[in-house]
């Protein structure tokens, strides 16, 4: 079974930092790339940052770049350093590893930044 844990969210308050960690076990084969995704209350799933197994890696919203950051230790693990949190950024934040056609989602972890 394939298994997709995020792991470090948390209440914090605005201008705090966090880093959130995600790590895929199990009968993965291929994996193109892993993602962190976040879904605030009546909002759709937006795609935060993305990295390759190559290390190559993007930033998407414009108000989170230069914020946060996206690192790998492994093909299996990576991490989102968030900076400068601000009461937006509050929503689930969840994992995705892309692999074989197929994704593979966290269950998420929620992050909720106080003013």
């Amino acid at each position: 079974q394939v298994q997709v844990v995020e792991s470090g969210g948390g209440l914090v308050q605005a201008g705090g930092s966090l880093r959130l960690s995600c790590t895929v076990s199990g009968s993965v084969f291929t994996i193109k790339a892993m993602g962190w995704y976040r879904q605030a209350p009546g909002n759709g799933r937006e795609l935060v940052a993305s990295i390759t197994t190559k290390g190559i890696t993007d930033v998407y919203p414009n108000s989170v770049k230069g914020r946060f950051t996206i690192s790998r230790d492994n093909a299996n693990t990576v991490y989102l350093q968030m900076d400068n949190l601000k009461p937006e950024d509050t929503a689930v934040y969840y994992c995705n590893t892309r692999a074989g056609g197929m994704n593979y989602w966290g269950k998420g972890t929620l992050i909720t930044v106080s003013s």
